[in-house]
């Protein structure tokens, strides 16, 4: 695959996730190198072809799928300090998503590897010509990038294309008001005329963006009201999770039970803290829709 061109200084090479090349000084930046065998090879050979070299890394998070590759890259690799041991950690990883160690090859994008961090940045940060921008909520310290001379912002994970949305049923996020109010900033930043990019997904601009803005909060919404439905009937995480993921026609599996998991888990705090729901022990812990 090729580099596809956004602007004066910015290219993009697509994939899932994708990853942002941005030229700075005359080297290239590399925002969320991703995963994959040859994943690294593809971008420096590209890289190659604009006749530079990679000065540094950038992740909008520290998921596997993003920062896999980074290690094979001779580049210094930047996180936002939140996200440092998600990174640097197998087991950190892996406790975010599973809450433990997981089975051996259980988890999509499962990377054994620890991923080197060599410098920590702050939301309003600076960084070769990007500004990091607060998009938490997918994880704890999700960051978009603001190329503000090409009118582009990488947008990580903190929103989706339809087709991964379709495919998994429940965007995946830890914090479910604050995946909110990230898109709510986007939405901002796409009404004054952003391309936005996401990690998962085609790059959107206009009104393109704003409806896929809104397709996400739809789904999100969507969720939570069928969970005030569902939990009528008092039922744990798995069953919910599960119930959900059939209403959307999703296929499920062990692999994207598991991923749904965390969102679900994340949605009961939420409802659970408004007072919508309550907790009750019937054979195990169970949630239920909050008597009136």
């Amino acid at each position: 695959m090729a580099l596809r061109k956004l602007g004066d200084s910015a290219y993009l090479y697509p994939g899932s996730p994708s990853t942002l090349v941005r030229i700075f000084d005359g080297r290239a930046v590399l925002v969320d190198p991703g995963h994959g065998s040859g994943r690294h090879k593809d971008l420096l050979r590209e890289v190659r072809k604009l006749g530079v070299s990679v000065i540094a890394q950038l992740a909008t998070h520290g998921h596997a799928d993003h920062v896999a590759v980074a290690p094979r890259i001779d580049a210094s690799l930047y996180i936002h300090r939140f996200e440092f041991s998600i990174a640097e950690s197998p087991l950190v990883r892996e406790v975010l998503t599973f809450g433990s160690k997981a089975p051996n090859g259980f988890l999509a994008f499962q990377f054994p590897g620890e991923v080197k961090v060599h410098g920590l940045f702050e939301w309003g940060d600076e960084l070769f010509g990007l500004e990091a921008l607060k998009l938490d909520g997918h994880s704890p310290g999700m960051t978009g990038f603001k190329d503000e001379a090409d009118g582009v912002i990488y947008a990580g994970d903190s929103f989706f294309g339809e087709r991964l949305i379709n495919s998994v049923g429940v965007p995946y996020f830890v914090e479910v008001d604050l995946f909110r109010e990230a898109m709510e900033r986007l939405t901002d930043y796409a009404k004054a005329g952003y391309l936005l990019i996401p990690s998962h997904g085609k790059p959107v601009i206009g009104d393109e963006a704003i409806e896929l803005l809104e397709l996400n909060l739809q789904r999100v919404d969507g969720v939570e009201n069928l969970a005030l439905e569902l939990l009528k009937k008092p039922m744990g995480v798995d069953e919910l999770a599960f119930r959900v993921m059939k209403h959307y026609g999703v296929k499920v599996t062990p692999g994207k039970l598991a991923l749904n998991l965390v969102p679900i888990r994340a949605l009961i705090a939420g409802l659970y803290n408004k007072g919508l729901i309550e907790a009750v022990v019937e054979e195990g812990l169970r949630w239920r829709t909050a008597k009136s």
